[in-house]
């Protein structure tokens, strides 16, 4: 029987949706991420984070609150404590971390197992949709999906080592529902069939590690032509990480962040270099995929 607990402190990687053509269903867990520690106390306190954030509104904490009452527990007070190595800037799950560690905090101070697929299932409820809390909790590349039933389906792939991951941040923010909302209501089967054909291309190239088939696979036409005039800084990052070696660029998520994927640590080097050209205002973090997921202790 696992017994409760006074203390917790989850680490959750961030992560990249969609890869270019995975619109919804693809998602990579990277080597950053935040760490969120809830400590029993008399009364809630925040610190560590925004001052936006530092209040009950925060989401880490209002997760907790809703998944200890899914228990049947009362929730406890807790001094929340936040470690945030993930920018704002969007596209790299920092919603997902929030979630994923409320729940798993929950389950920890109550003395309730739960073992990652279940936590997925929890936090992707909780979101709403898998492609950013899988490869957070599972670690890795994932491909998910949820059934008409409603039960989350999630595989997961390995990722070469050789791979390196090129975020570029903007000094602003992409509102979630914006980028929904520039998306056409449906697109042309060949747009489908476009897109069907490079998904698979695209896992097999990370796996192994092939920069010439991810070059040629990550091109969408679901999402990013519509979502690219969001981000200011867009097309010029595009054709300055390409230029300078990246395999694939694609929008983070639904950005503002965006990735380009190298090979190599000379080449990420080069690519976040370009990038700074652009515009020394943007942030650059030269970053690997993250094989383990949510670490809790």
């Amino acid at each position: 029987m696992t017994v409760s607990r006074d203390r917790v402190s989850v680490w959750v990687p961030a992560t990249s949706a969609n890869l270019g053509v995975g619109f919804d269903c693809l998602g990579l867990a990277l080597t950053l991420g935040n760490r969120f520690t809830f400590e029993r106390a008399e009364e809630s306190s925040f610190s560590g984070c925004e001052p936006r954030f530092a209040n009950p509104g925060n989401l880490a904490y209002t997760t907790y609150l809703e998944a200890s009452r899914a228990l049947g527990v009362k929730p406890s007070p807790v001094a929340l404590s936040c470690e945030t190595g993930i920018p704002l800037s969007g596209g790299l799950g920092s919603s997902s971390t929030c979630i994923v560690a409320g729940i798993a905090a929950a389950h920890a101070l109550a003395g309730v197992e739960v073992d990652r697929r279940r936590l997925v299932e929890l936090a992707s409820e909780r979101e709403g949709h898998p492609d950013n809390v899988a490869p957070a909790v599972l670690g890795g590349l994932t491909s998910s999906f949820t059934t008409g039933d409603g039960e989350v389906v999630c595989m997961e792939a390995p990722v070469s080592d050789a791979w390196r991951f090129v975020a570029v941040c903007p000094p602003y923010e992409v509102r979630t529902e914006d980028a929904r909302r520039v998306m056409p209501p449906s697109v042309p089967l060949a747009t489908a069939v476009w897109q069907m054909g490079r998904v698979a291309a695209t896992c097999h190239a990370l796996e192994t590690g092939d920069g010439e088939l991810l070059a040629k696979a990550c091109d969408d036409r679901l999402h990013e032509p519509y979502r690219r005039p969001l981000i200011a800084h867009y097309d010029r990052c595009r054709a300055a990480c390409l230029g300078a070696g990246a395999s694939a660029f694609w929008i983070s998520g639904s950005g503002s962040t965006m990735m380009a994927a190298c090979l190599g640590d000379a080449r990420a080097a080069a690519v976040g270099a370009a990038a700074q050209r652009v515009d020394p205002g943007l942030r650059t973090f030269a970053l690997s995929c993250c094989t383990d997921g949510t670490s809790i202790r």
